[in-house]
């Protein structure tokens, strides 16, 4: 009995949802350089309201017809993750307000080795040597990154708010992958989308901006990115259903890379340091994962 059981094939696996979320990486890698350009006739806070707005209106035009049956486990869950989409994506704008693009989009890859210890923290699902190996890889990045000067680091307000939202971000990969199996990928992530939305367009008076001045390429940056960013968080909802979060971590690992050379082929300057930095994050990025080759866990 045993051995005809041993005999019988595994199931094939799709892997489409994987290369789904290589195309994302790709897309994302993009944004940080639309956003610091937007930037110059927009507050961040009303970019990013603005763009939510428009992400969250395609998300209703795209499951409209499956709003009847809207959850209370896909509204909750789609409420706390679009409060924490609020923070990591309002702090990266922040962010670029300061930093090269290229810079920002190798800070931000260092959520990639957060995970595992966002998961032992919360989920209690140790990291494995090599996670914390990627941790330490990350850090020495970082420093690269940043400049050291003796024994201090010349970290900047720039530097500072994308660290924030990188810490930000790894928490939102690991509530979708908590929430995403048994929701409606739509449904949820569009009830993410309106609350970052709302909360981000609520925050510019608390923050003092004015209104955004017309430009064209403002308005051509509010709806590529607001159709832009309804496509990745549908995607993230859809594949992170099978797709646990430390084998999405290794794909996201391409992120900082696309952000960084769409950079420097737009001209920002890559020098000896940042290139070494950027270097260490990738690799920490591969090492922290190393031994994730199984799900530590079933999105539930």
């Amino acid at each position: 009995m045993s051995t005809l059981s041993a005999a019988v094939p595994a199931p094939h696996r799709s892997w489409l949802p994987d290369l789904s979320l290589v195309g994302i990486t790709l897309i994302w890698g993009g944004t940080f350089l639309a956003v610091q350009t937007a930037l110059q006739w927009s507050g961040a806070f009303a970019f990013v309201g603005m763009r939510f707005a428009v992400a969250a209106a395609l998300a209703l035009l795209l499951c409209r017809r499956q709003l009847a049956g809207l959850q209370r486990a896909e509204l909750l869950g789609g409420v706390s993750i679009g409060a924490v989409l609020y923070f990591s994506y309002n702090l990266q704008t922040l962010g670029l307000g300061h930093i090269a693009s290229s810079t920002s989009a190798f800070l931000t890859g260092l959520y990639v080795p957060l995970v595992p210890l966002l998961q032992w923290l919360l989920f209690r699902q140790r990291p494995t040597l090599a996670a914390w190996g990627g941790v330490g890889l990350a850090f020495a990045g970082l420093l690269l990154l940043a400049g050291v000067d003796g024994f201090s680091i010349r970290l900047g307000l720039g530097e500072w708010l994308t660290i924030a939202a990188t810490a930000t971000i790894a928490l939102e990969i690991c509530l979708i992958s908590r929430f995403a199996a048994g929701c409606h990928a739509g449904r949820m992530a569009l009830v993410q989308l309106a609350t970052v939305a709302l909360l981000s367009l609520a925050s510019v008076p608390l923050a003092g901006e004015g209104l955004p001045q017309w430009h064209p390429l403002l308005l051509l940056a509010v709806l590529a990115l607001g159709a832009a960013t309804a496509l990745i968080q549908i995607v993230m909802n859809w594949a992170q259903k099978t797709v646990p979060a430390t084998r999405a971590t290794i794909i996201y690992a391409m992120e900082p890379v696309w952000g960084g050379l769409i950079g420097w082929l737009a001209g920002e300057a890559m020098t000896a340091g940042k290139l070494g930095g950027a270097t260490l994050i990738v690799a920490s990025v591969l090492l922290s994962q190393l031994g994730a080759r199984k799900a530590t866990h079933a999105p539930a």
